[in-house]
């Protein structure tokens, strides 16, 4: 297996690292950009300067942000189909404001949201794994269903994505996610109305200019993984191939480089210090991602939504799974 990749380029807090950023990728991640997303030079130029010019003339769109770097992730997500990154930035503006009760002020200093991150529920390795992708660390048991709510749940997720996207390398290359499902309970789904939480994963899926390449969830336990069942039926067909279920951490580094994992897993970074490199780096985009509330969407009348029978398909297909179905996962 290809060894893992630190990050070490990275100069948190500075001028340089954010004009590095934007001037160009390496010739690496180059090349994936254009054999798995069509970018080059020209097609980029020119992508860029289209929709700058139509989020310009568009009246419904109020103080969106037109930078290389913002409007890139859009573009990237949808291998520079200029009418479909437009529809996914629609798409991302309304489902911030819709959920603005969740997703806006995401200040990781808010305490209860500072805790999580703190301690561990969610954070990102330094490390990138073999395949370049950082990988987003997840512990459902640092996540007291008693003390917290789904909106601290919600901006401490919502902080993390918004924070990596800001690295265009990560928006070519993906994510990693690694979820230790250990000691989740009833007590964690409740914190959701049904109706909250379903329209919530098919909105985020479909507004979060993101590539999710790899979901490995360890050690879930058999009595919550009905909700499980309830997360792959609203989830596109994609979405639902790219999961994984370990039942033991040795299931997970067959497939994972295991020095991407924090110390207590098996790797040789403690994980007390890479979160607090992770908060470092959350802590020098801080105020980029805060200003992301400025944006405005006036009117949805320009997203295309899905047709109702593609809902009902939906419908039909959450029922089902809630019969006990997990044949959609696959278990190592």
């Amino acid at each position: 297996m290809t060894t893992a990749r630190v990050i070490m380029s990275y100069q948190w807090g500075t001028a340089n690292s954010e004009k590095a950023a934007l001037s160009g990728l390496p010739d690496e991640v180059a090349q994936v950009a254009t054999r798995e997303l069509r970018e080059n030079k020209s097609a980029r130029e020119q992508a860029l300067q289209q929709f700058r010019d139509w989020i310009n003339k568009n009246q419904d769109i109020c103080r969106c942000r037109t930078d290389d770097n913002f409007l890139l992730r859009f573009l990237r997500v949808k291998k520079f189909s200029l009418p479909m990154a437009q529809q996914v930035l629609l798409k991302y503006i309304n489902f911030r404001q819709t959920f603005s009760h969740l997703v806006y002020n995401l200040d990781y200093l808010i305490p209860s949201v500072n805790e999580l991150i703190s301690n561990g529920y969610i954070y990102v390795s330094p490390f990138r794994d073999s395949n370049g992708r950082r990988v987003i660390l997840y512990n459902i048991n640092k996540f007291d269903p008693h003390k917290h709510n789904n909106g601290d749940m919600v901006k401490a997720h919502m902080i993390t994505y918004e924070v990596l996207i800001e690295d265009e390398e990560s928006q070519v290359m993906g994510f990693t996610h690694v979820g230790n499902i250990c000691q989740a309970s009833a007590a964690h789904a409740t914190i959701w109305s049904p109706t909250e939480f379903t329209t919530l994963v098919r909105w985020g899926e479909q507004s979060m200019p993101l590539r999710h390449k790899e979901i490995h969830l360890v050690n879930v336990p058999s009595a919550v993984r009905y909700f499980y069942d309830l997360i792959s039926a609203i989830m596109s067909e994609k979405m639902r191939s790219r999961f994984r279920l370990h039942d033991s951490m040795e299931s997970l580094k067959k497939r994972l480089d295991p020095k991407v994992l924090p110390k207590e897993l098996g790797g040789s970074m403690p994980m007390a210090e890479m979160i607090d490199l992770w908060k470092k780096e959350i802590a020098a985009k801080r105020e980029r991602v805060l200003r992301l509330d400025d944006m405005k969407l006036l009117s949805t009348k320009s997203i295309i939504t899905r047709r109702n029978n593609q809902q009902n398909e939906n419908s039909s297909l959450m029922i089902h799974t809630l019969q006990g179905s997990f044949r959609r996962l696959e278990v190592d």
